[in-house]
C-alpha cells in the first residue's frame, strides 16, 4: 500500500492542535496551541472563550503542522477530526474546519473518538505493540479501562461513576488554593509533602471489579482540611495533597493491573492528560514488573491532548474503510463505545 499521509486536527477542549502524520507512526509534525494562560484567571476552561481561541486559531496551527512537515495542501491524502467527546463549541470549530478542507481537497474525512486517540499515542512510538492489551485512559473529563483485542475492537471494562481523576484533581487544587492546571499544581505541592500524615480513603479498591469512583476521595479531602483548620488552626497542604494524589493513584494502578492480570495480557497501555503524572508512571511501571506485565507509556508531551494521537489512531479507521460524510457533526457526550 502507498503511504497514507494524514492531517490531523484537535479541538476538544482548550487546545488549539493540528499535526501531520505518516502511515499511522512516523509523526512529521506536531503543533499545539495551548489556552491554559486564557483560562487560569478563571480557574479552569470557560468553553465560550474556548470555542472563540480555536475559531482564532485553527488556521495558523494547522498552515504551522504543514510548514513543519515539509508539506502543502496538496500532498495530504487523508483529513481526521477529533468529533467526540468534549466540549461542543470548542469541537464544532474543529469538525468546521476539518470538513471544509476535506471538500475544498476533495480528501476523506475520518471522524475520530477523542479517546480513542488517546490510547493510539502509544502506537506512535511503539507501532508494533502486540494485541490483546489492557488501557487505562485517564483525564480530565474520563477514567476508564479498556480491553483491546485489536485495532478496533474495545470493550470498556469499567469506568468512573463520578468525577474522573483528573476532574478531582482540579476542583481539589481549587479547593486548596493550588492553582491551574490541578493535576500539575497538586504534583508539585505533593513533591513537598509526605503521604500518610493524613488518612484518606482508597476508594472501590475494595471491590473485584473495574469501577472508580474519585467523587467521595474529593470530598474526603475537602472535609479533612477543614475539620484540621476548625479543630487544629492549621494543616499541611503538602502534606494533604501527597496523600490526595497517593490515594488516587493507588486505586488507578491497582485496578488497571487487576484488569491486566483478569485478561491474561502480555502488556498494559497508560494514556490521557492525568498520564503525565510522576507518581501514576512510576507506580505503575513498578506494579507491572513485579506482575510480569510490559507498560507502555507515552512521552509526556503526547499525554496532553494533541492532534498526532487523532491522525495516528485514524491510520487504522482509514485502513478499515471508515471514513465519514461531509455533514459530520460534534457530540458533546459520547463515551468510547
Amino acid at each position: 500500500m502507498d503511504d497514507v499521509v494524514i492531517l490531523g486536527i484537535e479541538t476538544s477542549c482548550d487546545e488549539t492542535a493540528a499535526a501531520v502524520v505518516r502511515n499511522g507512526s512516523e509523526l512529521l509534525s506536531n503543533v499545539i496551541n495551548s489556552q491554559i494562560n486564557v483560562h487560569r484567571k478563571f480557574g479552569g476552561v470557560v468553553p465560550e472563550v474556548a470555542s472563540r481561541k480555536h475559531i482564532e486559531n485553527i488556521s495558523g496551527v494547522v498552515e504551522q503542522a504543514l510548514a513543519d512537515a515539509a508539506l502543502d495542501f496538496g500532498e495530504i491524502d487523508v483529513v481526521a477530526v477529533t468529533n467526540r467527546p468534549g466540549l461542543i463549541g470548542a469541537l464544532l470549530v474543529g469538525v468546521s474546519f476539518a470538513k471544509g478542507l476535506a471538500y475544498a481537497l476533495d480528501r476523506p474525512l475520518i471522524a475520530v473518538n477523542h479517546l480513542e486517540g488517546h490510547i493510539y499515542a502509544n502506537f506512535l512510538e511503539n507501532p508494533d505493540i502486540e494485541f490483546p492489551v489492557v488501557c487505562l485512559v485517564v483525564s480530565g473529563g474520563h477514567t476508564s479501562l479498556v480491553y483491546m483485542e485489536s485495532h478496533g475492537c474495545c470493550e470498556v471494562m469499567g469506568e468512573t461513576r463520578d468525577d474522573a481523576a483528573g476532574e478531582a484533581f482540579d476542583k481539589v487544587a481549587r479547593f486548596l488554593g493550588l492553582g491551574y492546571p490541578g493535576g500539575p499544581a497538586v504534583e508539585r505541592a505533593a513533591r513537598d509533602g509526605q503521604p500518610g500524615i493524613y488518612q484518606l480513603p482508597r476508594v472501590y479498591l475494595d471491590r473485584n471489579d473495574f469501577e472508580f469512583s474519585f467523587s467521595g476521595l474529593k470530598t474526603a479531602t475537602m472535609n479533612q482540611w477543614n475539620q484540621l483548620k476548625r479543630k487544629q488552626g492549621f494543616a499541611n497542604v503538602n502534606d494533604l495533597a501527597a496523600e490526595f494524589q497517593a490515594a488516587l493513584v493507588e486505586v488507578l494502578v491497582e485496578k488497571t493491573v487487576l484488569a491486566g492480570l483478569t485478561r491474561e495480557v502480555n502488556s498494559i497501555l497508560l494514556a490521557g492528560g492525568v498520564a503525565a503524572n510522576g507518581l501514576l508512571r512510576e507506580q505503575l511501571a513498578s506494579r507491572s514488573r513485579e506482575e510480569g506485565l510490559r507498560l507502555y507509556r507515552p512521552s509526556m508531551d503526547l499525554c496532553t491532548d494533541n492532534a498526532a494521537m487523532i491522525a495516528g489512531c485514524a491510520y487504522h479507521q482509514y485502513l478499515r474503510g471508515e471514513t465519514a460524510p461531509l455533514n459530520l457533526n460534534a457530540y458533546a457526550g459520547l463515551d468510547l463505545l
